[in-house]
């Protein structure tokens, strides 16, 4: 049972970077925050490629295995 939340921990950390590595996108989101812009172009399908979409696949993967494993941990513990 702890190696479980090891891995809850791990995979936490991991996710705060890869969210960190994504920070294109989210730097247009807070600048319309700030400036109150126009909020239209956030909902812009843009294409992804190159790393960009690796990065965005491997935080997919990582945030389902996180929400595995905090739903393991609240099974577990009851």
């Amino acid at each position: 049972m702890k190696i479980i939340f090891y891995i809850f921990f791990i995979l936490s950390i991991l996710i705060i970077f890869l969210v960190w590595l994504q920070s294109d996108k989210e730097s247009s989101s807070s600048s319309t925050i700030i400036s109150g812009g126009n909020r239209l172009n956030d909902f812009v399908k843009i294409k992804e490629r190159g790393s960009r979409k690796a990065i965005s696949i491997l935080t997919f993967l990582v945030i389902s295995i996180f929400i595995f494993t905090s739903t393991l941990i609240m099974i577990t513990n009851k």
